[in-house]
């Protein structure tokens, strides 16, 4: 089997993230890597908090924090949602981890090594009204490209397009709100992104990414037609990856840091190294995973934002270094997913965070419906109203409905075991085809990584099943032919095994509850066959069953109106 590296965006560290944020990056990674585990592959998925740069020097300015310490108390809570929502990390890391600082160096010593960073002095805004140079997303102006008026110096984040701070139209602070600006000269490092154009362009056509998602290959190849310019990766900070002084004495001694755009993405090497530092017995090899790793399939998992910094720049990164670190092989982008026609904010607090979310609903309720409903052809907008169909339709009447009926009614009339009844007939075998291929194409969304596509198919294979128990109606059966009615509510109870196999890594909690309700002696099947899933007989019977409290509760009215008054519920 084929091992698979998976990483997804780093999580900024000033704030506790949306349910835009998740399901652009983190939750569809962890579903695939669920996913591919049970197909069994060896699997590394790898996250860490994104720490360096100006917002976090700010935000812990606000908290009345150290820097270093409000980093450590803010990566302890993400990593407590992210537990919540089972996200299945091999590991989640730091960026200011030690492996973290001593990598992005070595990049950077080997970048000079072979002429791909040069130092120039440059002309740099600095605010009188806050006595310091400005980082470049710490100016804001309107974008002179789409008109936004919020643009920030370095990204537009609503046309994407890269910027210098001096592109900015009626540029002021955003720390201060003040336009008193002046441009001082200071030198800085920039990386040469012009020179590894073509070497970027040349790996970009032939590592398959015409395979990728349009929205991820067109960004990567818009930015290549517009031409790679050469980028400043260095920043006027107190917190952040130093400069080495063996190479830029100089820069060192005046406090330069990396900018957070050049370390984060090293910070998935870093992540994977800090894996290994875990355990002191040398079991696990960082490098296997990153370095001369060409058995491995390396799968990145990001919001279109994020996409020209991975696709391009990364890489053209990794191979100024003349080192031969694994580069992307699949690139999955995510399109916006809005609240109500409005964009979720962080920092205006719009829309509902991850922290709120699991304090209103257990967390399979927002994997599922966030997979269901994933932005991967174009931008999709949250609803409340959205929401509740979703999850009273599909979890608690198609899937949840269905466990709770079969297993209190087999319960009931036959008792705490699997009834045996009758050997399977024509509505049986035709079940098992119908299951069978509906399970291979879940397989083949899952391998492709079409979300929405694969939740549609898990979401008829739960179907299927309503639509057995219909037609065999055992409450009826029951009454003319005792051995008809065991036979269909053990073919039912066959497929809430498999369901809970195959829901896993959409709703993991919910399928242990499912798959814990047999006692099953070594029931160590961690995936199910479409051949195999035709029989529906790993669960024999004589098995002895329970019956899990409700799965899911549906969502009242009065539910509904309790959030629309508590995070909005109109358009924005």
């Amino acid at each position: 089997m084929a091992r698979h590296l998976i990483t997804s965006a780093l999580p900024y560290i000033n704030g506790i993230k949306h349910l835009g944020n998740m399901v652009g990056s983190m939750l569809p990674a962890d579903v695939y890597a669920r996913y591919m585990r049970q197909r069994g592959h060896e699997v590394l998925y790898i996250c860490a908090t994104d720490e360096h740069g100006t917002p976090a020097e700010l935000a812990a300015k606000d908290a009345g924090q150290s820097v270093d310490a409000f980093c450590a108390e803010q990566h302890d809570k993400q990593k407590a949602i992210y537990d919540g929502f089972a996200l299945d990390f091999d590991y989640f890391g730091r960026s200011s981890s030690r492996e973290n600082v001593e990598l992005t160096q070595h990049f950077a010593r080997k970048l000079h090594e072979n002429g791909f960073i040069e130092e120039r002095a440059i002309r740099q805004v600095f605010s009188i009204a806050d006595d310091r140079f400005l980082p470049d997303r710490y100016i804001v102006g309107t974008c002179p490209h789409c008109g936004y008026d919020k643009a920030r110096g370095d990204q537009c984040e609503n046309c994407t397009r890269v910027l210098d701070p001096t592109d900015l139209i009626d540029a002021r602070s955003a720390i201060s709100g003040s336009g008193e600006l002046e441009v001082r000269e200071t030198k800085h490092l920039f990386l040469l992104q012009s020179k590894l154009q073509h070497e970027v362009e040349g790996w970009l056509d032939g590592n398959g990414s015409k395979d990728w998602p349009t929205l991820a290959s067109s960004i990567a190849h818009k930015w290549l037609t517009e031409g790679l310019q050469d980028r400043a990766i260095t920043r006027d900070l107190d917190w952040g990856v130093p400069v080495p002084a063996d190479v830029w004495p100089e820069l060192a001694a005046e406090g330069k840091v990396f900018y957070v755009w050049f370390d984060a993405p090293i910070e998935y090497i870093g992540s994977t190294k800090e894996w290994a530092d875990a355990v002191s017995d040398g079991s696990r090899d960082w490098k296997s995973w990153w370095y001369e790793a060409d058995d491995v399939r390396y799968t990145e998992f990001m919001a279109k934002d994020n996409v020209p910094f991975h696709s391009v720049m990364f890489p053209a990164t990794q191979l100024g270094t003349r080192e031969p670190w694994k580069k992307v092989d699949f690139l999955k982008a995510f399109n916006w997913l809005n609240y109500y026609g409005g964009k979720f904010s962080t920092s205006q607090r719009r829309g509902i965070f991850t922290d709120a979310a699991l304090e209103l609903l257990p967390a399979d309720y927002w994997r599922y419906f966030l997979i269901a409903n994933a932005p991967e052809s174009d931008d999709t907008s949250f609803t409340w109203e959205l929401f509740s169909a979703s999850v009273n339709k599909d979890l608690a009447d198609t899937l949840g409905n269905f466990v709770n009926r079969v297993l209190s009614f087999s319960r009931k009339r036959f008792g705490d075991e699997v009834p045996a009844g009758a050997e399977a007939g024509p509505a049986e075998q035709k079940l098992g085809e119908e299951i069978a291929g509906l399970l291979s194409e879940y397989e083949g969304h899952m391998e492709a990584l079409q979300f929405r596509k694969a939740a549609a198919s898990l979401r008829a294979l739960w179907s299927a099943g309503n639509s057995y128990l219909e037609e065999k109606a055992p409450w009826l059966e029951i009454k003319t032919d005792k051995d008809a009615a065991a036979l269909t509510l053990r073919t039912a109870m066959n497929l809430i095994h498999l369901y809970a196999i195959v829901s896993e890594p959409f709703i993991p909690s919910s399928a242990k509850a499912m798959r814990g309700a047999f006692a099953l002696e070594n029931d160590t099947a961690v995936w199910v066959s479409p051949e195999e899933a035709k029989a529906l007989a790993s669960v024999p019977a004589g098995t002895p069953f329970t019956v899990p409290p409700v799965l899911f509760a549906k969502i009242t009215e009065e539910d509904l109106e309790s959030y629309r008054e508590r995070f909005g519920g109109a358009e924005q």
